[in-house]
């Protein structure tokens, strides 16, 4: 799953840079074979207000703070980065699963019958939007799509930040299909169900992936008042009645919530109610730190979605 903009068959990026509005951060890896190494990484913070979320309002709000600090990150990488994979907020996208039951042969046909389904929940005018989609699961009448879109000029918001700071965004997703890809990309994919529960300040996303498709994604935003238990119970009804569910084989919990602690009351309450235990998702386990490297305190959170896309742009180079 990409979002917006490939290489194609081009080489894979240098390096992946997240822009969050809680930190800026960047992160390289390398590949032999199968195995991969993270050979770099760095981040910094950013204080609040500089990068808001928004799916229909600008999120660059100090351009100026937002470039030096980018600047910053690249710098404290092992060599300067001219070409990156950009991961940003998943409130500045949209994530919609759509069904054909016939799916149009020709390309245009196919684009223009999703733009015109996605522009029926989209919450700005469809031409104003940048739409990627891909082909998700078949299902026993159709098949699914996943597709994203984004205000177009958010995203070149974004692009433009990184222009600015001296590198070139090629390929540009959200952040939790971004740590998906780090399962995606680096492993055979399930044949169970799985679902990922990923936290960040300001929000949490909810996906179930089944036979390495994803079947069900949701976003909800911080302040909306609903608690996580509240907003897994109504996934688990959804999944089991209208998604065929026969339950978990993994859990997976990721990223960190607004407030200390957020994240264990979260592990617990997952374990509770669905009964399954519940893993953390760490990207050293899809390609470990390279031997001079430390693990900073927050590195598992930082590098879920940076590896994941890295990962992934790689794999996509490799089969092109």
């Amino acid at each position: 799953m990409s979002m917006f903009s490939s290489w194609l068959a081009s080489p894979p990026p240098d390096a992946a840079v997240e822009i969050a509005p809680e930190r800026i951060s960047a992160a390289t890896i390398a590949s032999r074979g199968t195995r991969s190494t993270i050979t770099s990484y760095s981040s910094q913070p950013l204080p609040t207000g500089a990068v808001v979320a928004s799916l229909t309002s600008p999120n660059i709000l100090d351009r100026r703070l937002v470039v030096e600090t980018l600047r910053e990150v690249i710098g404290g990488l092992n060599s300067r980065p001219k070409k990156i994979a950009l991961v940003i907020p998943d409130a500045a996208a949209k994530v919609s699963l759509l069904h054909f039951d016939h799916v149009p042969t020709r390309r245009d046909d196919l684009d223009q019958l999703v733009r015109w389904q996605v522009r029926k929940s989209a919450p700005f005018a469809i031409e104003d939007a940048s739409v990627t989609y891909t082909s998700g699961a078949k299902t026993a009448t159709g098949r699914e799509f996943v597709v994203e879109l984004a205000r177009h000029d958010i995203v070149r918001d974004y692009e433009t930040v990184c222009g600015n700071a001296g590198v070139y965004a090629g390929l540009v997703d959200t952040a939790t299909m971004s740590v998906l890809n780090l399962f995606l990309a680096s492993n055979d994919p399930p044949a169970d169900d799985w679902l990922l529960v990923h936290m960040r300040p300001g929000y949490t996303s909810l996906a179930i992936v089944r036979g390495g498709e994803l079947i069900f994604f949701r976003n909800r935003p911080e302040g909306e008042g609903e608690s996580l238990a509240d907003m897994v119970h109504q996934t688990s009804m959804y999944y089991q009645d209208r998604l065929n569910g026969k339950g978990f084989a993994r859990v997976l919990l990721g990223g960190r919530g607004e407030a200390p602690g957020e994240e264990e009351v979260a592990r617990r309450s997952l374990q509770e109610r669905l009964g399954v235990n519940v893993e953390e998702i760490n990207a050293t386990e899809a390609a470990s730190l390279a031997d001079r490297l430390s693990q900073a305190p927050d590195a598992v959170d930082m590098l879920a979605p940076l590896v994941g896309i890295l990962l992934r742009t790689q794999r996509e180079a490799m089969t092109a």
